[in-house]
C-alpha cells in the first residue's frame, strides 16, 4: 500500500502519557510533531505550545503558530483528556463541565481551527476517544458523555468532511499511564496487567496518519486482550 508519513501533526496532550507516545511514534515515522499541553516542561525533541485545550481562544491562537511555524499542518491527533470519578451529585459541576470542556470541547475547537489548513494539505483528523465511549459505567458520567460525545462528533465530521480530510476516531482501552493517578482507590485499575501499552496505540495512530488520501479507516478500536471494558 502506498502509505506516506505522518507530516506535520499537532499532538494535543502531548507532554506525557499517550500523548507522549503519539509524538514519539510520529517522530520514528519520520513525522514533525508539535505538541500541546499544558506542561510542556517535560517535551523534547519536539516543538511545544503550553495550552490549555478547553480555552477555544488559546487553542485558536497555538493552532495558527503551529501552522506558521511549520509551514501547514498535515494533521491533528486530539489525545488531551482528563476525568473527575464520582456519582453525578458528588462531582462538582465545574469539575464535571471542565471534563467535557477538555474531552469533548478541547476536541472540536482543535479541530475546527485546524480545518483551513488540513483541507490545503488534505490532511487527517484523528481523536482519540475510549471504550468508554461505546460501554456506560456508573460514576463515570462525565468521561463517558465526553467520549460518547467524541465518537458523535467524529462520526458527523467524516460524514460532513469527506472526500476533503481524513477523519479516523481511534477508540483505546485502558492504558499503563499516569492518567489514573490522582483517581480515589476504588476507581484505580486493580490489575495493571490487563492495561495496555501506549506505544501500541500510538502505532495505531501513526497508521492511520500515513494513510494515503483516499483511503480511510475511520474507527479502530485497540484494546489488551484481557481487558474488560469491550464489548
Amino acid at each position: 500500500m502506498n502509505t506516506q508519513t505522518p507530516g506535520r501533526v499537532i499532538v494535543t496532550g502531548g507532554g506525557s502519557g499517550l500523548g507522549a507516545a503519539i509524538v514519539e511514534a510520529i517522530r520514528d515515522a519520520g513525522g514533525t510533531p508539535i505538541v500541546f499541553d499544558r506542561d510542556v516542561s517535560n517535551v523534547a525533541g519536539a516543538k511545544a505550545l503550553e495550552v490549555d485545550v478547553s480555552d477555544r481562544a488559546a487553542v485558536e491562537a497555538a493552532v495558527k503558530e503551529a501552522a506558521e511555524s511549520l509551514g501547514g499542518l498535515d494533521g491533528v491527533v486530539t489525545a488531551a483528556g482528563i476525568d473527575r470519578c464520582g456519582k453525578l451529585g458528588d462531582v462538582p459541576a465545574d469539575e464535571w463541565e471542565k471534563v467535557i470542556g477538555v474531552n469533548l470541547l478541547g476536541t472540536v475547537s482543535t479541530i475546527r481551527a485546524a480545518l483551513p489548513y488540513l483541507k490545503g494539505s488534505r490532511g487527517r483528523a484523528v481523536t482519540i476517544a475510549s471504550t468508554l465511549g461505546l460501554r456506560a459505567l456508573p460514576d463515570a458520567t462525565a468521561y463517558c458523555a465526553s467520549k460518547f460525545g467524541v465518537i458523535g462528533f467524529s462520526r458527523a465530521l467524516a460524514a460532513e468532511t469527506g472526500g476533503v480530510i481524513g477523519v479516523t476516531t481511534i477508540i483505546p482501552g485502558g492504558m499503563k499511564t499516569h492518567f489514573f493517578d490522582d483517581r480515589d482507590e476504588q476507581y484505580k485499575p486493580q490489575d495493571d496487567s490487563k492495561l495496555n501499552d501506549p506505544a501500541n496505540v500510538a502505532q495505531a495512530v501513526v497508521f492511520a496518519l500515513s494513510q494515503p488520501f483516499g483511503s480511510e479507516v475511520r474507527e479502530l478500536l485497540i484494546c489488551p486482550a484481557e481487558e474488560g471494558s469491550w464489548p
